[in-house]
Parts: structure tokens; C-alpha cells; sequence
């Protein structure tokens, strides 16, 4: 089985929607910030800087400690937030795309089906001209030959 996230995405709404983000500084920095955030070194990080914190910098209860993490908190949900509006984007355009190749999928169908029905209509057309036309075999022409 492949690892997802060693492969590239290929979807050409999910290319588009990449290059119009990496236009963009602030984009591309909330991209890499949402990225390092959903990783396990984030936590190995904060689980070391917060023991380093405790130990050495601040006594118990903490309250630089707790107000440097509500505030990264309320950092991190608004990256969440920024992360769900992006993947809505791609959807969307996703979805658009996938429309637009759908309903052009579906003409080109038509059309083939349209012409399928013509050259059938055709074939059969001079199927049955060449059968009245061709002189008749068997037991019929048998009986015209004799009287």
C-alpha cells in the first residue's frame, strides 16, 4: 500500500487551486504553518518546550505558560479554520471542474450515439434495398425455372 501523503495530487482543480495559494505570502504561510501544526514533531516540540518551561523557567501554576498557550490556541484554531476554507475551495473547484468534464463527456456521448443510430439506420437501410433487389434463391426459384 502507498503512503498518501508521498503522492502528488494530479486533480487539475487541486493544481489550479495550489498555484493561486502559493501566489500568495500569506497563503503560503499559513499552508506551513498548518502543516508543521498537524504533525507529530509539533507535539514532540511543545511536549519538550512545555517540560523545559515548568521546570526551569516558572514555578506552579504556570500563568505565563497558560497564557502563551491560550494564545497559541486561538492561533492555531484560526489556522484550522483558514485550512477548512482552502480545502472548501478545492472542493468547489474540484466539484466545477468535474462538472464541466462530466457535461462535456456527456455531449461527446450523445453525439456517438447520434451517429451510431445514423449508420445503423443506413446499414439497414440497404440491407433490406439489397435483399429485394437480389433474384430469388431456394425452393422458389426452383418452381420459376420449371414453369
Amino acid at each position: 500500500m502507498t503512503n498518501p501523503e508521498l503522492q502528488k495530487p494530479q486533480h487539475p482543480a487541486f493544481l489550479a487551486e495550489a498555484e493561486r495559494r502559493s501566489a500568495k505570502l500569506q497563503l503560503r504561510a499559513a499552508d506551513t504553518i498548518t502543516a508543521f501544526a498537524g504533525s507529530m514533531r509539533f507535539v514532540y516540540l511543545h511536549a519538550g518546550v512545555f517540560a523545559v518551561w515548568m521546570l526551569v523557567f516558572e514555578k506552579s501554576p504556570w500563568p505565563t505558560l497558560t497564557l502563551i498557550v491560550s494564545l497559541e490556541a486561538i492561533f492555531l484554531s484560526t489556522f484550522v479554520m483558514i485550512g477548512q476554507n482552502r480545502q472548501a475551495s478545492f472542493q468547489q473547484a474540484k466539484a466545477d471542474h468535474d462538472f464541466v468534464a462530466s457535461e462535456l463527456e456527456l455531449h461527446t456521448n450523445t453525439e456517438l450515439t447520434k451517429l451510431v443510430h445514423q449508420l445503423t439506420t443506413e446499414i439497414h437501410a440497404r440491407l433490406v434495398e439489397t435483399t429485394e433487389d437480389a433474384p430469388a434463391t431456394g425452393s422458389d426459384a426452383v418452381d420459376d425455372r420449371i414453369t
